[in-house]
């Protein structure tokens, strides 16, 4: 006789799975992934995960708003980069000195008599010393950023190399412009506030230099004062935009400040020196296109026998061969890696 004992019908046993959680036995990453909100247009029937994300990983969305970049970013980090950086304080800083401050010595020795000169024309003494530190700045704009690598960074930033250049040159043009102008005014004014004193004398009644004369009194006409503040801020800006195209070409500071010394001051030393009359047409020729003669024209005191010449075409001239180098300039950088 059988010991068990039969207590009716007994009901099958349930399967675990139906018990457990939806996610048992799951890896915590299939367990995240199944409780993951489904991806944006998952229809109804749509499991999570096979929704427009591959692997149904969600992609990386910026808090930062996005926008598409222009020759303005690139102005305003170019000038980011030229008012925090100290050489562009002291370069200016001291041609500012320089052309204020031997412009008002030179009007004070200058002082008390008839100078034969025209009224403004001290202020060229400071500003043939002032330029060189406008040409410093105009190299270093560009092989700074060489010497030190930053150079990568900023056409990673900006692939777009013609535009880095021309943000560039954009911004020290301006500022180199705007600050020679002001130094070259200021020292007009004192020039004309301690020198229009002076008198014609008796000798020169009559001649053309009395037409520098209103009421007995030295005075300097419109055309004066806008070559000797203007005009002479626009020739030292040019230079300065040579200097930053001579830079990108040569990507070295000592060398491009070099060659740039040797085109404002060779051609006047190289004249000085050539004596004798086979060597009279070389000689007027770099006296007449040296830029330290188209400077002094601007200021009514050319080097050449050429009393009446005023500046200007030697300063169209100063433009013509900047935008030639500048081009020059933008050919190569797009050519290199760097």
């Amino acid at each position: 006789m059988s010991t068990q004992q039969h207590n009716g019908p007994t009901a099958p046993a349930q399967p675990a799975a139906e018990h457990a959680p939806a996610h048992a036995g799951l890896g915590a990453p299939a367990a995240a992934e199944a409780h993951a909100p489904a991806p944006a247009g998952a229809g109804a029937g749509q499991q999570p995960g096979q929704g427009h994300w591959p692997g149904g990983i969600a992609p990386y969305s910026s808090p930062i708003p996005m926008a598409r970049t222009n020759l303005g970013h690139a102005l305003v980090s170019e000038w980011t980069k030229i008012r925090t950086v100290r050489s562009t304080v002291w370069t200016l800083g001291v041609m500012f000195a320089l052309v204020v401050g031997i412009g008002l010595l030179s009007a004070v020795g200058l002082s008390g008599g008839y100078t034969g000169m025209p009224l403004l024309s001290s202020g060229l003494f400071g500003l043939m010393l002032g330029q060189i530190c406008v040409i410093t700045l105009g190299v270093l704009v560009v092989t700074s950023e060489y010497g030190t690598g930053m150079i990568r960074t900023t056409l990673t930033a900006c692939p777009q190399r013609g535009r880095v250049l021309l943000a560039k040159a954009t911004v020290f043009f301006l500022l180199a412009f705007v600050m020679t102008t002001l130094a070259c005014a200021l020292t007009a004014l004192i020039n004309s506030a301690l020198l229009s004193d002076q008198t014609l004398p008796s000798y020169e009644t009559g001649s053309d230099v009395a037409d520098s004369f209103e009421g007995g009194k030295l005075v300097a006409s419109g055309s004066e004062w806008l070559g000797a503040t203007v005009g002479a801020g626009l020739y030292v800006a040019l230079l300065g935009l040579l200097s930053l195209a001579v830079g990108t070409l040569l990507r070295h500071s000592a060398g491009a400040i070099t060659t740039m010394m040797g085109v404002v001051l060779l051609p006047l030393l190289m004249a000085i020196f050539m004596a004798g009359e086979a060597l009279e047409d070389v000689r007027d020729f770099l006296i007449e296109y040296s830029p330290l003669n188209g400077l002094a024209s601007l200021y009514r005191i050319p080097m050449t026998t050429d009393q009446d010449a005023t500046g200007w075409p030697l300063l169209g001239g100063l433009a013509v061969v900047t935008l030639v180098v500048f081009a020059a300039a933008y050919a190569l950088l797009n050519k290199r890696d760097v």
